[in-house]
């Protein structure tokens, strides 16, 4: 399978970034987003904007997504189906539904081509540097066929299994993530009331069994007062609806499942559906009638180590 020419669907916040991570002499990179200002972004870049999803099709091997919600990963794969074949690979790397995605794989087979699901985790400033992490899932063989593409693109790379494992995970993943942020705002909120520092509060959580990814990142822009993670409520919603939906299927009760859906429920009532995720602790801010803010804490994530080499973790 000729992996050079490579077309990529969704140029969101964290699509943009795996896009510039692509480019080089070796890929020849075809574009597509139904929002053609985002083009902007890749003026004098070695990429080819197309006009629809047929010619993305017809002038790429290797196909991405990175989509916001199922429903418009369901409508490019049908809009793209006519124009699939036996050459085309199609890598899924949103946080889609997992029976979606087994079907649309099953549509694309039919048509003579090949799937990998690939959802990255790690955060928009990871996405940026190449460093964020990747769970790939489906035939091991296609796997290795395009881990030259997913090295480029991230770092840690996990080997998830059957085509659907990876869509759990990352539902699963971001579910813990959601539930520390919210853990996070209670946190700092306990500190603030009992006049301790929340610089000293974030170091002290930091070297503690308390400690998370979500404290030694989104804590950061909390207390930075931009709350600018890349990821906004209403996917943060629609992750914890797609984990409570897994729990449901097999009849396990999920008590903080639905405590996390009330709570970003709640936050899109409250500050709008495109605000950052991390403004859901601004619902106990509001409540005890505090902002949680401290000194030296940036307005932005940024990830300062170099592209680490892509490697699979077992």
């Amino acid at each position: 399978m000729n992996i050079e020419n490579i077309g990529f669907i969704g140029l969101g916040n964290v699509g943009e970034k795996l896009v510039k991570n692509l480019i080089n002499k070796k890929y020849f990179i075809n574009l597509f987003d139904l929002n053609k200002k985002k083009y902007s972004k890749f003026k004098n870049m070695n990429i080819n904007i197309c006009q629809n999803l047929e010619e993305l099709a017809n002038n790429s091997n290797v196909i991405i997504t990175c989509l916001p919600s199922p429903y418009a990963v369901k409508n490019v794969i049908h809009n793209l189906l006519p124009f699939i074949n036996k050459s085309h690979l199609w890598i899924e790397m949103s946080t889609t539904d997992k029976d979606d995605m087994i079907k649309l794989s099953k549509f694309f087979a039919k048509k003579g081509g090949k799937v990998l699901e690939a959802p990255i985790t790690g955060g928009e400033h990871r996405a940026k540097s190449g460093n964020i992490s990747i769970l790939a899932a489906g035939n091991r063989q296609i796997f290795i066929k395009a881990f030259p593409i997913l090295s480029k693109l991230g770092h840690q790379i996990l080997f998830c299994g059957k085509l659907g494992n990876a869509s759990i995970l990352k539902v699963i993943t971001n579910f813990l993530a959601s539930l520390n942020l919210i853990g996070l705002g209670e946190a700092l909120t306990v500190a603030k009331k009992h006049n301790i520092d929340l610089g000293l509060t974030y170091n002290a959580i930091k070297i503690s069994s308390g400690n998370s990814f979500v404290n030694e990142t989104e804590t950061k822009v909390i207390l930075g007062g931009s709350y600018d993670v890349g990821f906004t409520m209403d996917l943060a919603s629609k992750d914890s609806k797609l984990f409570n939906k897994l729990a449901k299927k097999k009849s396990i009760p999920t008590k903080l499942g639905k405590v996390i859906n009330n709570q970003f429920n709640k936050g899109i009532k409250n500050y709008g559906k495109r605000s950052f995720s991390t403004s859901i602790v601004k619902l106990i801010e509001n409540e005890c009638k505090i902002k949680l803010r401290s000194r030296n804490f940036p307005k932005k994530l940024v990830d300062f180590d170099v592209k680490q080499k892509g490697i699979e973790i077992k």
